[in-house]
């Protein structure tokens, strides 16, 4: 057996089905089978039991899950640990970032790290706030960009730049004639927002429901600018922050801030501290604080 035996032992046990998880590894469900009969035959033992809610675990098939997960666990962490070593070796950046932040920092800032260090392997993928903080913690990347507060003992944290969180509706709709809003005022309202992957949809939902009601979510999305876009239409009202605004900006909107509490959106650069002896990963921290420190000046026009 190996690895990829494991992985698709572990998928059937939590598909409880050998077509599901070969859906979800996109293998034949003979290929599968054939690989689950192979197993049975090395363990000399019946792994799974067929019932009226799929396939079942035997009393040995739970105890080589304990093995399988434990030997895949340690597998990836192997190839995690080996490839840190190999990136601070080389000289690797392989940046994860929430989307929206490149918007902050500009694209131009990323280029121009590129163009300064051609020595240096640069990587770079985005995706919803919660996500990149995931596989950031599973160990995937060595820097990270992100929304949110983060473990000052586990990682190095860099503050990018805060900014209120505001209510966008259109020129038409009654609250663009208010000049602060309260939670409340969302009650009824069609509401656009980003997805439960995003920091932003959890800040904004849970405060509705700490005030007693459940918010009306029309539609969720990946980013900010199908929000905009429907808010421009007057089809709902949504949120975003300062930037965003700016970049999307268009006739017939308006941006009202919150005055019933703290709606912030905490834009942060995270390394682990075992990264420290990563001159590759320092260069581009001081680069990245350099240059908004930049746009902070007027040197650098976002």
């Amino acid at each position: 057996m190996d690895i990829k035996d494991l992985e698709i032992f572990l998928a059937v046990v939590q598909e409880k089905s050998i077509a599901k998880a070969s859906k979800r590894l996109y293998m034949t469900p003979q290929g599968i089978s054939r690989i689950v009969k192979n197993l049975e035959t090395e363990l000399d033992c019946q792994l799974f039991t067929r019932n009226s809610l799929g396939m079942a675990l035997t009393e040995s098939g739970e105890r080589f899950l304990e093995y399988a997960r434990k030997d895949t666990g340690d597998y990836y962490q192997m190839k995690n640990d080996i490839l840190h070593i190999e990136q601070r070796k080389n000289g690797m950046v392989d940046l994860l970032s929430a989307y929206g932040i490149l918007r902050l920092v500009t694209p131009d800032c990323i280029t121009a790290f590129r163009k300064a260090h051609p020595e240096i392997e640069f990587h770079y993928r985005e995706y919803p706030d919660l996500q990149a903080e995931r596989l950031f913690a599973e160990k995937e990347g060595n820097v990270a960009f992100s929304i949110g507060k983060f473990d000052g003992e586990m990682y190095e944290v860099v503050p990018l730049e805060t900014f209120p969180i505001k209510l966008l509706v259109n020129e038409k709709h009654p609250l663009s004639r208010r000049e602060s809003v309260t939670i409340r005022d969302l009650e009824g309202e069609p509401l656009y927002i980003e997805s439960s992957q995003f920091v932003i949809y959890h800040l904004i939902v849970g405060k509705c429901l700490a005030a007693g009601f459940e918010p009306d979510v029309v539609f969720e999305t990946s980013g900010f600018s199908l929000c905009h876009k429907m808010v421009k239409a007057n089809k709902g009202i949504s949120v975003t922050v300062d930037f965003v605004y700016e970049d999307m900006k268009g006739t017939g909107m308006r941006l009202i801030p919150f005055s019933d509490g703290k709606y912030e959106w905490n834009a942060c650069m995270i390394t682990r501290r075992e990264e420290h002896a990563n001159e590759a990963v320092q260069k581009f921290r001081r680069h990245i604080q350099e240059w908004l420190e930049k746009i902070r000046n007027g040197e650098i026009i976002r």
